[in-house]
C-alpha cells in the first residue's frame, strides 16, 4: 500500500535538518504523491482487464486446452509413435539384422579369405621385389648424387665465392657508404618537418581546444548534466509510481473478483445447488423408480417374449422342413451300430485265435 503519510525529516544533534542521502528535495517529496494518485487512476482498469484476462486464460487452459494437448498427444502416439516403434521393433529391425548376416556372409567372410589367402601373400611378394629394386636404386642415386656434386662445387660454388669476394663485396661497401651519407641528410630534413609538424599542432590544439572543446564542456557541465539529473529523477518517480499503482490495483482487482465471485456464488451456484440437491434430485429418483424402472422391466420381458416366440418358431420351422425330407425321400439309412463295450479280455482271446490261425495256415 502506498504510505500516504509524510515522513518528519531527519535532523542533526544540533537541530538543523539533514539532507537525505538519495539527494531527494522538498519538490521531489511533493510531487511524488499526485503523481502516484494519477498513476493508479489510469493503471487500475488496466490492471483489472490484465487480471480478467488471465482468470479467463487459465479456465480456458484447464477446460479446453489441456484436454484437448492431453487428446492430440494420444492421437499422435496412436498415429506416429506406436506405428514407427512397431515398424522399428518388428520390420527395420529383423530386416536389418538379416541384411547383415547376408552381408557378413557374402562379403565380409570372402573379403577377409582373400585379404588372408591372396592379398597378403602377393603383397609380401611385391615388397620384396621393390625392396631390390629400391636398393639398386639407391646405389644409383647415391653414385649419381656425389658426381653431381662435385661437378657443382668446382662448377658454381667456387666461382661463385671468388665473385663474391672480389666483386659484390666491394660494390657493397661503396653502397652502403653512399646509403648512410643519405640516411644523415634525411635525418636533418625529418627533424625539420617535426618540428613544423609539433608547432603547427599545438596551434590547431589550442585553437579547438578554446574554440569547440572548452564551450561543449561547459555545455555538459551546466546545461546537460542538471537536466539529464533532472529528467532520471523524474523517470525514476514515474516508474516507481506505475509500480506502486500497479500493486494496489492488483489489491483492487483481487478484490473486486473476490466479491464478484461470491456474489455468482450466492446468486447463481448456491440456488442451483439447492435446486439440484432439494428439488431436481427428489424428482428424478421418483421419476426413475415409478416411470423408467417398469419401462425398463417391460422393455426386457417383451424382449425375452420375442426371443422366445422365435425360438419357437425356428423350431417349428425346422420339424417341418425335417418332416417334409422324410415325407419325400424317407428314413435315411442308419450304419449298423456296433457295441463298443466289448471287454479286454474278449478283444485278447479274439486276437488269439485270429493269430492262431494265421500261423497254422
Amino acid at each position: 500500500m502506498v504510505d500516504l503519510e509524510k515522513a518528519p525529516p531527519a535532523r542533526s544533534p544540533e537541530g538543523e535538518p539533514v539532507p537525505r542521502a538519495d539527494g531527494e528535495g522538498c519538490l521531489v517529496v511533493a510531487v511524488r504523491l499526485p503523481v502516484r494518485i494519477v498513476a493508479l487512476v489510469l493503471v487500475l482498469p488496466v490492471r483489472m482487464a490484465w487480471d480478467a484476462l488471465v482468470v479467463a486464460g487459465r479456465f480456458l487452459r484447464d477446460t479446453v486446452l489441456r484436454p484437448v494437448g492431453r487428446a492430440l498427444a494420444w492421437l499422435g502416439r496412436a498415429l506416429f509413435v506406436w506405428p514407427l516403434v512397431g515398424l522399428w521393433r518388428y520390420v527395420v529391425v529383423p530386416v536389418a539384422k538379416g541384411v547383415g548376416w547376408l552381408g557378413n556372409v557374402l562379403l565380409v567372410v570372402p573379403a577377409v579369405w582373400v585379404y588372408r589367402w591372396v592379398l597378403t601373400p602377393a603383397g609380401r611378394a611385391l615388397a620384396w621385389c621393390c625392396a631390390g629394386v629400391g636398393a639398386v636404386l639407391t646405389a644409383l642415386g647415391r653414385g649419381l648424387y656425389a658426381g653431381l656434386a662435385w661437378l657443382a662445387r668446382h662448377l658454381v660454388v667456387v666461382p661463385a665465392g671468388w665473385l663474391y669476394a672480389w666483386v659484390l663485396t666491394p660494390i657493397g661497401h661503396l653502397l652502403a657508404w653512399c646509403g648512410r651519407g643519405l640516411a644523415r641528410c634525411g635525418r636533418g630534413v625529418l627533424w625539420c618537418l617535426g618540428k613544423a609538424v609539433t608547432g603547427i599542432g599545438a596551434v590547431l590544439y589550442w585553437t579547438l581546444r578554446i574554440l569547440l572543446v572548452l564551450p561543449a564542456l561547459a555545455v555538459w557541465r551546466w546545461v546537460l548534466a542538471p537536466v539529464g539529473r533532472a529528467l532520471a529523477v523524474v523517470g525514476r518517480e514515474l516508474l516507481d509510481a506505475l509500480g506502486h499503482a500497479w500493486r494496489i490495483a492488483g489489491h483492487l482487482s483481487r478484490a473486486v473478483g473476490r466479491a464478484l465471485a461470491a456474489l455468482f456464488r450466492w446468486t447463481v451456484a448456491e440456488p442451483a445447488r439447492w435446486v439440484y440437491r432439494s428439488v431436481l434430485t427428489p424428482v428424478g429418483h421418483a421419476v426413475r423408480d415409478t416411470v423408467l424402472r417398469p419401462l425398463a422391466e417391460a422393455a426386457r420381458a417383451a424382449g425375452r417374449a420375442g426371443r422366445q416366440a422365435l425360438r419357437s418358431a425356428r423350431l417349428s420351422v425346422r420339424r417341418a422342413r425335417a418332416d417334409l425330407r422324410r415325407t419325400l425321400f424317407g428314413e435315411p439309412e442308419r450304419p449298423p451300430s456296433v457295441d463298443r463295450r466289448e471287454p479286454s479280455g474278449a478283444k485278447a482271446r479274439t486276437l488269439g485265435s485270429s493269430t492262431t490261425a494265421l500261423t497254422k495256415d
